[in-house]
């Protein structure tokens, strides 16, 4: 461990020393690279600090043991050896996860969209309530949700909601998200009591800056057309939705939520670059079959990875085999202990893949 710690020492020191270049701090791509590893660096030195004391502390105590010459002290160095090795096993374990090499996708903001599956109204219905959900644990962590675009259900919820999500290391708790939700209920409007099952589809893109993708002007086809839905007297009389249709793809991002035409334009243009950059990451990941394997393989996006039972009041999350019974709480955004556990058991497979064993 301590090797390791040493290359860490001395990649962290290259990093301090890049970082004030005047070259990387003109270069916005790179600077922007330089600071994330700088920051993760810096996490793990601050627990390196800490795992050398107390193996410092350890030698310290057994060279007292060792004298024997003051009964007192010799008790106390024992009681703080005691603690010392207690804690040593736990902070491995934290260096080693922090080693694992990172996604660099992790850090970005990303784009959600939630798509009502089968089950007509109730899915609608659920659509909103996953995105209650997800606004309700976004608001815990601090992080900034703005709606892109809405296509509402005809009995509330909605038939489509796409949105964006602000903060630090988004996509690395959110790209979880992606997959088939099942929801099973007695729907509201179910004379009978039956339970029926609906679902609805995530899809979790990171967001793309501008240097991320390159995107041609003439590669664009933009269409303008009238709003639907609520929004008083300018709807279905202005022209300020916006339609983007990527030629060389056939790739379509549009937006209405905003009553300006060129802000309708802006947020279709994020929504567009996100998916183009997505689209790449596809490929990139198809190419690499440990990658392919994981969790959160974006490539099977039909595949039914979490379940809502409301009679039972249960979350199972199928990937890793995980059933709470507490589904008021996470239904109102608490999916902070279904990400962790999911995090744990791809940091696990990535562990295993570098040829660490906990």
């Amino acid at each position: 461990m301590l090797d390791k710690l040493r290359i860490v020492k001395q990649r962290f020191d290259e990093v301090s020393d890049l970082i004030i270049q005047p070259d990387i701090i003109t270069d916005q791509k790179r600077y922007i690279k330089i600071n994330k590893e700088y920051k993760d660096l810096s996490a793990v030195m601050k627990i390196a600090d800490e795992y050398k004391l107390l193996l410092n502390n350890i030698e310290e105590a057994k060279e007292i043991i060792a004298d024997g010459s003051d009964e007192e002290m010799t008790e106390m160095a024992k009681m703080e050896m005691d603690e010392a090795t207690a804690r040593l096993p736990k902070l491995e374990d934290d260096i080693k996860f922090m080693l694992i090499p990172k996604d660099p996708e992790d850090a970005k903001n990303v784009i959600v969209e939630i798509r009502a599956g089968t089950g007509g109204d109730e899915a609608s219905i659920f659509a909103g309530d996953l995105y209650r959900m997800y606004t309700k644990y976004c608001s815990d962590r601090k992080w900034k949700v703005e709606v892109e675009d809405i296509s509402d259900g005809t009995s509330g919820g909605f038939k489509e909601i796409i949105f964006s999500i602000t903060g630090n290391d988004v996509y690395g708790d959110m790209k979880f998200e992606s997959g088939v939700h099942r929801v099973q209920r007695v729907p509201q409007t179910e004379t009978q009591g039956r339970v029926h099952t609906s679902a609805a589809t995530v899809m979790v893109l990171p967001e793309a800056e501008e240097f991320d993708v390159e995107l041609k002007p003439s590669d664009i086809r933009v269409d303008y057309f009238c709003s639907s839905g609520p929004g008083g007297q300018s709807v279905n009389t202005t022209y300020s939705a916006v339609r983007l249709t990527h030629t060389p793809t056939g790739l379509v991002a549009q937006c209405q939520d905003q009553k300006s035409q060129h802000k309708n334009k802006e947020k279709a243009m994020k929504v567009l670059r996100s998916r183009l950059y997505e689209q790449e990451l596809e490929k990139k990941l198809a190419a690499d079959s440990a990658k392919r394997n994981s969790l959160v393989a974006s490539g099977d996006r039909s595949a039914k990875i979490r379940t809502y039972n409301y009679p039972q009041g249960r979350v199972t999350e199928h990937r890793i085999g995980l059933t709470l019974y507490d589904l008021s709480n996470v239904i109102n955004g608490d999916i902070h202990k279904i990400i962790e556990e999911l995090k744990l058991a791809e940091n696990t497979e990535k562990l295993k893949e570098l040829g660490e064993v906990l």
